[in-house]
């Protein structure tokens, strides 16, 4: 057993993986750096790399804001020479040690722990220590790129690394088996009740004839819930209930469990769905209010009947001992129709018609749904991917608006601005206010225009954000606006992409404040409201 690994050897990584745009590169300084390690200092380094100190699917969390954090900064002392080093594991014992902490006086608790920790690093060791509680790594490291460094470092097959972090959420214990136990055992990983799977995920498409054509003329056609992902897992008596995240969520939402121990009728099964929020008129609830009910600990009981919820089911993955993630969708469906009542299932059809499936996304629009999802019927259970064998289709707004802002970014978007302040004018005021961000729609190129644009009208700065004339106008899609007390407007677009820069347009053009209203309003033509 060689000597521990100091903390200042990974901080040393993350500046040259900032320092560094190449992706096959990054990859090769992680997968040196995991063979060098210990066997327990692998998962703990991958976390901390990738800005997730815990498994995604565990509870543990540091709730540690950064008021938290900008208290401690001003009290933390600096590291002295003659002090014992950092090393990876006393950074992530640390770490741990602040997220258990609860009860009483736990908010000066967790200050003290932190101040203690951070009081023992250098400079460059704090900087990195504090990206990796924020998540803000910066360096371009995702857990795809992580997954692909692990393959390399464990010299095995990166699918059968990316198959054992959907089967498992964990990609640091994934990580310690590969260049532990390699793809022998890699291969064993299997389903187990009880640990959530990596949910399968849908392409985005706007057009139905497209799909029909990729689907090879024939496609099963679900409703699309604007509610939120469950994954539960039953065996006899015991429910335990996932989110998207992996979470567990069972606590909060009594109800979903009471109805799969009635209505799921077998003894082992894993099933794959969405609960939605419904008003007293039946109708789905916005989003945000379902929120309310998914992520709440106390009170429950309360919001029970508040905010009730609809469990709407879509697949099945495991029935009785057998996996059934290899098995194709129409036999999934079937099987999930022998296990519960069709008032539980996803209402879906199958069809070689455009003209049905065009009428068939009306009906899931006008009973308050988001949209539909289309199935390939032979398609496999592929965890944590997105692939062209589902696809998610929704009705799409527009908006004409003015990019008042623009963060710096990071990875591969290094050197430009791309992260883009979207706002309506506000004509009562006379101001443009800000309605949403998004970092997606441009190609590279038009990302590196679009950085010259800004610069030129740039009225002031800060570390991270240029913040411009309003000068500059897109077309922005979007599927749906919320409430925010996030934005000076009050309203935020969900899932905004740009779609064109248009240069034919001034200032003047841009859409208000007024219709960004007018559109929230008309949401809930179909929808039911608080």
């Amino acid at each position: 057993m060689g000597n521990p690994t100091l903390f200042i050897e990974l901080a040393r990584l993350c500046e040259r993986l900032k320092e560094t745009t190449s992706r096959k590169k990054k990859s090769h300084f992680i997968s040196n750096f995991l063979r060098k390690l210990e066997k327990k200092e692998i998962a703990p380094s991958v976390l901390l790399i990738i800005g997730q100190i815990f498994p995604e699917a565990e509870k543990n969390v540091l709730k540690v804001g950064f008021a938290t954090i900008s208290r401690v900064m001003k009290s933390a002392k600096q590291s002295s020479l003659l002090e014992k080093p950092l090393t990876i594991l006393s950074v992530h014992n640390f770490l741990n040690k602040i997220a258990t902490i609860t009860g009483p006086k736990s908010r000066q608790r967790k200050e003290r722990f932190l101040e203690s920790l951070l009081s023992q690093a250098q400079p460059k060791e704090a900087k990195w220590i504090l990206k990796s509680i924020f998540g803000e790594m910066q360096h371009g490291v995702n857990v795809g790129l992580m997954l692909d460094a692990v393959a390399e470092a464990g010299r095995v097959n990166i699918e059968l690394v990316r198959k054992a972090y959907a089967l498992t959420g964990d990609i640091g214990w994934v990580a310690e088996m590969a260049l532990s136990i390699g793809e022998g055992g890699l291969s064993k990983i299997g389903i187990q009740l009880f640990r959530p799977l990596k949910p399968m995920l849908a392409e985005m498409s706007y057009d139905l004839g497209d799909v029909l054509k990729e689907h090879g003329g024939v496609t099963a056609l679900e409703y699309k819930f604007d509610g939120a992902r469950v994954q539960i897992h039953k065996k006899g008596e015991k429910v335990r209930v996932f989110s998207r995240r992996l979470s567990d969520v069972t606590s909060s939402l009594p109800e979903i469990v009471e109805l799969t121990k009635k209505e799921v009728r077998a003894k082992e099964v894993i099933v794959d769905g969405e609960v939605v929020a419904v008003g007293k008129n039946g109708r789905p609830l916005p989003f945000q209010d379902l929120m309310r009910r998914f992520k709440r600990m106390h009170l429950v009981k309360e919001l029970v009947k508040e905010i009730p919820l609809k469990l709407h089911l879509f697949d099945i993955l495991y029935l009785d001992g057998r996996s059934l993630i290899d098995t194709p969708y129409k036999e999934r469906r079937k099987k999930l129709s022998g296990v519960c009542d069709d008032v539980f299932l996803a209402k879906c059809i199958v069809t070689r018609s455009l003209r049905e499936a065009e009428g068939f996304l009306r009906e899931a629009l006008k009973e308050g749904h988001e949209g539909v999802v289309a199935k390939n019927l032979g398609s496999p259970y592929i965890l944590g991917r997105r692939k062209k064998m589902w696809f998610k289709i929704k009705p799409t707004e527009f908006l004409d608006l003015a990019i008042s802002a623009a963060d710096w970014g990071y990875g591969r978007r290094t050197g430009w601005l791309s992260d883009y302040y979207l706002a309506a004018l506000n004509e009562e005021m006379g101001e443009y206010v800000v309605v949403g961000k998004t970092f997606k729609g441009l190609t590279d190129e038009e990302f590196k225009e679009m950085t010259r644009k800004l610069l030129k009208i740039k009225v002031s700065e800060s570390e991270h954000t240029v913040y411009v004339k309003p000068e500059v106008v897109v077309e922005v899609a979007f599927n749906e606006i919320q409430r925010s007390h996030r934005y000076k407007s009050s309203f935020a677009l969900r899932f905004a992409r740009i779609t064109r820069i248009r240069d034919d347009k001034t200032p003047e053009d841009v859409d208000t404040i007024e219709k960004v209203k007018s559109l929230y309003d008309r949401q809930f033509l179909y929808k039911s409201k608080l």
